[in-house]
Protein backbone atom coordinates (compact mmCIF):
# COMPACT_ATOMS: atom_id res chain seq x y z
CA UNK A 1 0.00 0.00 0.00
CA UNK A 2 1.51 3.30 -1.23
CA UNK A 3 1.06 6.05 1.45
CA UNK A 4 1.93 9.57 1.80
CA UNK A 5 4.25 10.60 4.15
CA UNK A 6 3.77 14.50 5.65
CA UNK A 7 6.25 15.10 7.68
CA UNK A 8 10.06 13.49 8.88
CA UNK A 9 12.26 15.16 10.94
CA UNK A 10 15.10 14.76 13.32
CA UNK A 11 14.27 14.81 17.08
CA UNK A 12 18.05 14.55 17.90
CA UNK A 13 21.42 13.16 16.70
CA UNK A 14 19.73 10.12 14.82
CA UNK A 15 16.33 9.21 15.96
CA UNK A 16 13.53 10.48 14.02
CA UNK A 17 9.89 10.60 13.73
CA UNK A 18 8.25 10.00 10.61
CA UNK A 19 4.55 11.02 9.92
CA UNK A 20 1.98 9.67 7.01
CA UNK A 21 -1.59 9.51 5.60
CA UNK A 22 -3.29 6.12 5.61
CA UNK A 23 -6.53 5.43 3.96
CA UNK A 24 -9.37 5.17 5.83
CA UNK A 25 -10.18 2.15 5.75
CA UNK A 26 -6.76 1.23 7.52
CA UNK A 27 -6.92 -1.71 9.73
CA UNK A 28 -6.42 -0.21 13.03
CA UNK A 29 -2.70 -1.15 15.08
CA UNK A 30 -2.78 -2.53 17.57
CA UNK A 31 0.47 -1.64 20.40
CA UNK A 32 3.33 -3.57 19.68
CA UNK A 33 1.96 -4.42 16.11
CA UNK A 34 4.60 -3.15 13.29
CA UNK A 35 4.63 -2.22 9.52
CA UNK A 36 6.79 -3.73 6.66
CA UNK A 37 8.35 -0.50 4.86
CA UNK A 38 9.72 -0.63 1.13
CA UNK A 39 12.53 1.87 1.21
CA UNK A 40 12.75 2.53 -2.68
CA UNK A 41 11.11 1.39 -5.39
CA UNK A 42 14.36 0.00 -6.87
CA UNK A 43 15.77 -3.13 -5.61
CA UNK A 44 18.56 -1.45 -3.68
CA UNK A 45 17.73 -1.72 -0.84
CA UNK A 46 16.19 -5.17 -1.63
CA UNK A 47 14.47 -6.38 1.73
CA UNK A 48 11.45 -4.07 3.38
CA UNK A 49 12.36 -2.70 7.02
CA UNK A 50 10.25 -3.60 9.80
CA UNK A 51 9.52 -0.63 12.21
CA UNK A 52 7.13 -0.24 14.96
CA UNK A 53 4.06 1.68 15.43
CA UNK A 54 5.01 4.40 17.56
CA UNK A 55 1.64 6.37 17.61
CA UNK A 56 -1.91 6.81 16.10
CA UNK A 57 -4.13 9.59 15.82
CA UNK A 58 -7.76 8.60 14.09
CA UNK A 59 -8.70 11.45 14.65
CA UNK A 60 -7.05 14.45 12.42
CA UNK A 61 -8.38 16.49 9.69
CA UNK A 62 -6.78 17.90 6.92
CA UNK A 63 -7.17 22.01 6.29
CA UNK A 64 -9.86 20.76 3.84
CA UNK A 65 -12.10 19.40 6.60
CA UNK A 66 -11.44 15.75 5.43
CA UNK A 67 -10.65 12.80 7.94
CA UNK A 68 -7.40 11.87 7.84
CA UNK A 69 -5.60 9.00 9.62
CA UNK A 70 -2.35 9.53 11.03
CA UNK A 71 0.00 7.04 11.64
CA UNK A 72 3.81 7.62 12.74
CA UNK A 73 7.45 5.25 13.53
CA UNK A 74 10.16 6.53 15.26
CA UNK A 75 13.27 4.96 13.94
CA UNK A 76 17.31 5.00 14.23
CA UNK A 77 19.68 5.75 11.26
CA UNK A 78 21.39 2.42 11.47
CA UNK A 79 22.62 1.69 8.21
CA UNK A 80 21.68 2.13 4.56
CA UNK A 81 17.98 1.75 4.41
CA UNK A 82 16.86 3.79 7.48
CA UNK A 83 19.49 6.70 5.86
CA UNK A 84 17.70 6.62 2.54
CA UNK A 85 14.55 6.61 4.73
CA UNK A 86 15.87 9.99 6.29
CA UNK A 87 16.09 11.76 3.49
CA UNK A 88 12.48 10.96 2.41
CA UNK A 89 10.16 14.52 2.36
CA UNK A 90 6.83 15.78 3.03
CA UNK A 91 4.39 14.62 -0.36
CA UNK A 92 6.92 11.58 -1.03
CA UNK A 93 5.38 8.23 -1.01
CA UNK A 94 6.36 4.61 0.79
CA UNK A 95 5.01 1.60 0.27
CA UNK A 96 4.06 -0.79 3.55
CA UNK A 97 2.55 -3.68 4.71
CA UNK A 98 0.66 -3.71 8.02
CA UNK A 99 -0.21 -3.91 10.39
CA UNK A 100 1.64 -7.08 11.13
CA UNK A 101 2.13 -9.14 13.68
CA UNK A 102 0.91 -9.55 17.38
CA UNK A 103 0.50 -7.14 19.78
CA UNK A 104 0.79 -6.65 23.45
CA UNK A 105 -2.07 -8.52 25.35
CA UNK A 106 -4.19 -4.88 26.88
CA UNK A 107 -6.80 -6.98 28.56
CA UNK A 108 -4.17 -8.94 31.13
CA UNK A 109 -2.09 -5.35 31.13
CA UNK A 110 -5.80 -3.58 32.42
CA UNK A 111 -6.46 -6.30 35.07
CA UNK A 112 -3.12 -5.25 36.79
CA UNK A 113 -2.76 -2.72 39.67
CA UNK A 114 0.18 -1.33 37.70
CA UNK A 115 2.19 -1.70 35.02
CA UNK A 116 5.68 -1.48 34.24
CA UNK A 117 7.12 -0.29 31.05
CA UNK A 118 10.54 -1.14 30.35
CA UNK A 119 12.27 0.72 27.36
CA UNK A 120 16.26 0.06 26.00
CA UNK A 121 16.73 2.31 23.62
CA UNK A 122 14.96 2.01 20.73
CA UNK A 123 12.65 -0.02 22.54
CA UNK A 124 10.57 3.15 23.33
CA UNK A 125 9.18 3.02 19.73
CA UNK A 126 6.70 0.22 20.56
CA UNK A 127 5.95 1.18 24.25
CA UNK A 128 4.66 4.82 23.50
CA UNK A 129 1.73 3.63 21.49
CA UNK A 130 1.13 1.07 23.81
CA UNK A 131 0.87 3.95 27.28
CA UNK A 132 -0.95 5.92 25.20
CA UNK A 133 -3.56 2.96 24.58
CA UNK A 134 -3.63 2.37 28.04
CA UNK A 135 -4.41 5.71 28.86
CA UNK A 136 -6.90 6.83 26.39
CA UNK A 137 -8.98 2.96 28.01
CA UNK A 138 -9.09 4.10 31.28
CA UNK A 139 -11.81 6.73 32.04
CA UNK A 140 -10.72 7.19 34.95
CA UNK A 141 -9.64 3.86 35.77
CA UNK A 142 -6.87 1.31 35.05
CA UNK A 143 -3.42 0.29 36.34
CA UNK A 144 -0.77 2.77 36.88
CA UNK A 145 1.52 3.29 34.23
CA UNK A 146 5.52 3.42 35.40
CA UNK A 147 7.78 4.13 32.45
CA UNK A 148 11.64 3.02 32.59
CA UNK A 149 13.65 4.29 30.05
CA UNK A 150 17.47 3.00 29.72
CA UNK A 151 20.00 4.19 27.49
CA UNK A 152 23.83 4.41 27.11
CA UNK A 153 24.13 7.90 27.84
CA UNK A 154 21.73 11.33 27.91
CA UNK A 155 21.97 11.69 24.18
CA UNK A 156 20.29 7.79 24.13
CA UNK A 157 17.15 8.89 26.22
CA UNK A 158 14.34 9.96 23.91
CA UNK A 159 10.25 10.64 24.67
CA UNK A 160 10.93 10.90 28.12
CA UNK A 161 8.71 14.33 27.79
CA UNK A 162 6.54 12.84 25.68
CA UNK A 163 5.85 9.76 28.56
CA UNK A 164 5.11 12.26 31.22
CA UNK A 165 2.91 14.44 28.99
CA UNK A 166 0.53 11.06 28.78
CA UNK A 167 0.53 11.69 32.92
CA UNK A 168 2.96 8.40 33.49
CA UNK A 169 5.40 8.33 35.69
CA UNK A 170 9.03 8.48 34.29
CA UNK A 171 12.05 7.10 35.23
CA UNK A 172 15.74 7.19 33.59
CA UNK A 173 18.82 5.31 33.64
CA UNK A 174 21.89 6.44 31.85
CA UNK A 175 25.15 3.54 31.50
CA UNK A 176 27.66 6.32 32.32
CA UNK A 177 25.14 8.80 34.67
CA UNK A 178 25.24 11.58 32.76
CA UNK A 179 21.33 11.61 33.31
CA UNK A 180 18.70 9.88 35.75
CA UNK A 181 20.57 7.24 38.04
CA UNK A 182 23.73 5.38 36.64
CA UNK A 183 23.47 2.23 35.59
CA UNK A 184 21.11 -0.36 33.70
CA UNK A 185 17.30 0.05 33.59
CA UNK A 186 16.98 -3.72 34.59
CA UNK A 187 18.74 -2.25 37.76
CA UNK A 188 16.63 0.83 38.19
CA UNK A 189 13.53 -2.00 37.57
CA UNK A 190 14.55 -3.99 40.79
CA UNK A 191 15.27 -0.92 43.03
CA UNK A 192 11.42 0.45 42.08
CA UNK A 193 8.92 -2.86 42.21
CA UNK A 194 6.83 -2.69 45.70
CA UNK A 195 8.12 -5.07 48.31
CA UNK A 196 6.32 -8.35 49.25
CA UNK A 197 2.95 -7.39 50.67
CA UNK A 198 2.55 -4.12 49.09
CA UNK A 199 0.16 -2.84 47.05
CA UNK A 200 1.03 -3.48 43.58
CA UNK A 201 3.33 -5.98 44.90
CA UNK A 202 3.28 -9.74 43.31
CA UNK A 203 0.99 -10.71 45.91
CA UNK A 204 -1.09 -7.95 45.34
CA UNK A 205 -4.81 -9.49 45.40
CA UNK A 206 -6.31 -6.14 43.51
CA UNK A 207 -4.10 -7.02 40.67
CA UNK A 208 -0.34 -8.08 40.67
CA UNK A 209 2.01 -5.74 38.34
CA UNK A 210 3.08 -6.72 34.73
CA UNK A 211 5.95 -5.59 32.79
CA UNK A 212 5.99 -5.03 29.33
CA UNK A 213 9.68 -4.39 28.11
CA UNK A 214 11.39 -3.69 24.63
CA UNK A 215 15.02 -3.51 23.89
CA UNK A 216 18.15 -5.30 23.52
CA UNK A 217 17.39 -8.96 24.00
CA UNK A 218 20.16 -8.86 26.33
CA UNK A 219 18.03 -6.82 28.09
CA UNK A 220 14.93 -8.69 27.89
CA UNK A 221 16.48 -11.75 29.39
CA UNK A 222 17.28 -10.28 31.89
CA UNK A 223 13.71 -8.88 32.50
CA UNK A 224 12.42 -12.05 31.57
CA UNK A 225 14.52 -13.40 34.34
CA UNK A 226 13.91 -11.18 36.87
CA UNK A 227 10.11 -11.67 36.14
CA UNK A 228 10.39 -15.17 36.76
CA UNK A 229 12.02 -14.99 40.24
CA UNK A 230 9.62 -12.67 41.25
CA UNK A 231 6.76 -14.55 39.71
CA UNK A 232 5.41 -11.29 37.63
CA UNK A 233 3.70 -11.41 34.64
CA UNK A 234 6.16 -10.37 31.49
CA UNK A 235 5.63 -9.68 27.51
CA UNK A 236 8.30 -8.63 25.79
CA UNK A 237 8.26 -7.23 21.99
CA UNK A 238 11.40 -8.69 20.77
CA UNK A 239 13.71 -7.10 17.52
CA UNK A 240 14.88 -9.01 14.92
CA UNK A 241 16.32 -9.21 11.59
CA UNK A 242 13.18 -9.70 9.44
CA UNK A 243 12.98 -11.03 5.05
CA UNK A 244 9.36 -11.27 4.27
CA UNK A 245 7.42 -10.13 7.63
CA UNK A 246 4.84 -12.62 6.75
CA UNK A 247 5.98 -15.80 8.28
CA UNK A 248 6.97 -17.67 5.08
CA UNK A 249 10.91 -17.39 4.98
CA UNK A 250 10.97 -18.48 8.25
CA UNK A 251 14.29 -15.63 8.54
CA UNK A 252 13.02 -14.47 12.04
CA UNK A 253 12.78 -17.57 14.46
CA UNK A 254 13.12 -18.09 17.60
CA UNK A 255 13.07 -21.17 20.16
CA UNK A 256 10.43 -21.15 22.30
CA UNK A 257 9.03 -23.73 25.01
CA UNK A 258 6.14 -24.88 22.44
CA UNK A 259 8.99 -25.25 19.59
CA UNK A 260 10.60 -22.48 16.80
CA UNK A 261 8.05 -19.49 16.44
CA UNK A 262 8.21 -16.69 13.94
CA UNK A 263 8.66 -13.19 15.19
CA UNK A 264 6.97 -11.46 12.76
CA UNK A 265 3.21 -13.53 12.82
CA UNK A 266 3.62 -15.02 16.02
CA UNK A 267 5.20 -12.16 17.52
CA UNK A 268 7.00 -9.60 17.88
CA UNK A 269 5.22 -9.45 21.66
CA UNK A 270 5.70 -12.50 23.47
CA UNK A 271 5.29 -13.68 27.00
CA UNK A 272 8.68 -13.79 28.45
CA UNK A 273 8.08 -17.26 30.48
CA UNK A 274 7.48 -18.66 26.44
CA UNK A 275 10.42 -17.52 25.32
CA UNK A 276 14.07 -19.71 25.81
CA UNK A 277 16.81 -17.20 26.01
CA UNK A 278 19.54 -19.51 26.35
CA UNK A 279 21.56 -19.99 23.20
Amino acid sequence: MKVQITSNVFLRDKYLLMEFCVPAGFAKPEPGQFLHVRIEDSFDPLLRRPLSIHDVAWQARSRSGQKRHILKILYEVVGKGTALLAEKRPLAQIDVLGPLGRGFDLKKINRSRCVYIVAGGMGVAPLFFLAKTIREGQKGKGPKIVVLIGGRNKDHIIREKEFKDLGCEVHVATEDGSKGVKGRVTELLKTLLPAPGAAGSPDDPQGPPVICACGPKAMLSVVAGFAQQKGLAAQVSLEEFMGCGLGACLGCVIRTVSGYRRICQDGPVFDASEVIWTE
